[in-house]
């Protein structure tokens, strides 16, 4: 029930506002301590007190990936749904800077294009440090107008992936948007109209002066009224397409480090991939190598064992041949019993050099000996 989504809550770009946040932070977030102890009840009132308390910002940090408090507070507040009164007012909040960021964070998840730009490029006049905790779990100093440029310049912050909006230039060509204008603007007009009174007041000294000498034209005067005209329209061109050029610029910049780092995510899931296939392929190779040496030493049993009981079953052949001979047989035999005794001696003798037993390498011989055992030819060295 404490991780379930407010029943009044509206879903957000068709899903569940807690969907927003990938499902390994999510859970993450459910089994921290801070979700579980100081997040448990709050409400749109009392999260201003817990979000006044934040020291810093950031994702999950640490080896086993934990939530920081201020990522248990988005989750929260994507799962109360705060009004959009109450998100605009942290974020107008100026006097803790924690509390506006994390305004414009949520309003960056949930809002509209028009209103994220809105509400948020405001915020780029606001230089106030902020900490951030890194992944590796050290803090680092950044700046309010930085995470506000991150939040609507990048993909990804605080290892959510945000959701994808609309270009300004192109909400401004629908006439969603306004043109937007720098806060220091009515500094440069003012410096730009006391620059033309001392011009003018310059030019008219100069010009009273002349006249004390000579009588002024009218010719002349029209045309430097109408060169002056020139160069100020003129520089006024030169500034525009000079702004141009810098956003376009920028706009590639950004373009070019998005390609960048889809290109890295991509050699990086290609080269896991590939040491997972190689992992499994190595253990399916060594499975079947160990499978095939199972099989040899089995098959080489098999013919052993049947050397073996070819062998006994020939002797007992020879025996059973010999008892059944007749008595005179037995006789005759008897009587050329130390010939056939000497003939099989040396029978044995030359079967004894053959076998290979007698070689003058004790393992050479040894091995012979196990090959005659099992009747296999012995080793020629």
């Amino acid at each position: 029930m404490a991780n379930r989504t407010d029943p009044a809550a509206k879903s957000i770009r068709g899903t569940n506002p807690q969907n927003l946040v990938e499902k390994i932070v999510r859970s993450k977030i459910y089994q921290n301590t801070y979700w579980k102890e100081q997040c448990f009840g709050l409400t749109a009132e009392t999260l201003v007190d817990k979000a006044m308390e934040l020291d810093h910002i950031g994702g999950t940090y640490g080896g086993n990936r934990k939530p920081t408090p201020f990522m248990c507070l988005v989750m929260k507040m994507l799962q109360i749904q705060p009004e959009k009164d109450i998100v605009v007012e942290f974020i107008k909040n100026d006097d803790y800077k924690y509390v506006r960021v994390l305004g414009a964070f949520y309003l960056r998840l949930t809002g509209i294009d028009s209103d994220i730009y809105r509400y948020l490029e405001p915020l780029y006049n606001d230089y106030r440090k902020v900490r951030r905790k890194s992944p590796d779990g050290n803090f680092m100093l950044t700046h309010v107008d930085e995470v506000i440029d991150e939040l609507l310049t990048r993909d990804y912050s605080c290892d959510i992936a945000l959701p994808r909006i609309k270009k300004r230039w192109t909400l401004e060509s629908l006439g969603v948007l306004d043109a937007r204008k720098s806060v220091l603007e009515d500094d440069f007009e003012e410096e730009e109209e006391k620059d033309e009174m001392e011009q003018d007041g310059l030019e008219e000294e100069v010009a009273h002066e002349k006249d004390y000498y000579r009588a002024r034209s009218p010719a002349r005067e029209r045309e430097r009224d109408w060169r002056r005209d020139s160069h100020r329209h003129r520089d006024r061109d030169y500034d525009r397409d000079r702004d141009y050029d810098r956003e376009r610029g920028r706009g590639r910049d950004r373009e070019r480090d998005r390609d960048r780092d889809r290109d890295r995510d991509r050699d990086r899931d290609r080269d896991r991939y590939r040491l997972r296939e190689e992992k499994e392929y190595g253990y399916e190779r060594e499975r079947d190598r160990e499978r095939e040496g199972r099989e040899r030493d089995r098959r080489d049993r098999e013919r052993g064992r049947r050397r073996s009981r070819s062998r006994s079953r020939s002797r007992e052949w020879k025996r059973h041949g010999r008892s059944s001979m007749s008595p005179r047989r037995h006789e005759a035999e008897d009587g050329n019993a130390p010939e056939e005794s000497k003939k099989k001696g040396k029978k044995e003798k030359k079967e004894k050099k053959d076998d290979g037993t007698d070689h003058p390498d004790p393992e050479i011989a040894e091995a012979n000996r196990i090959r005659a055992s099992l009747g296999l030819k012995p080793l020629k060295l």
